[in-house]
């Protein structure tokens, strides 16, 4: 498994955590949508959950209410790329 693959299995993990998913993290499609109708349906209190479990996790604050973070936070994959590339744990 590479460094990818595992920081994306560890974001998918926090992630069913943070907001209360009764979902396996591995089932998570990383290209799935994370908010809306589609995909797992997450809503702005989840996004919520989501920013603080970020910060307390990965050392840096996320809002997904920011028009530039918007993209990460559209699935998973997203997600975790952007944690790679902002995390200060």
């Amino acid at each position: 498994m590479t460094e990818s693959q595992t920081l994306e299995s560890e974001v998918a993990a926090m992630l069913v955590e943070a907001v209360n998913l009764d979902v396996d993290p591995a089932e998570i499609n990383p290209d799935e949508p994370l908010f809306g109708d589609r995909g797992l349906g997450l809503d702005s209190i989840d996004a919520l959950e989501l920013s603080l479990a970020i910060a307390v996790n990965y050392g840096f604050e996320a809002r997904a209410d920011d028009a530039e973070q918007h993209q990460a936070f559209a699935n998973l994959r997203s997600l975790t790329q952007y944690i790679q590339a902002h995390r200060t744990k």
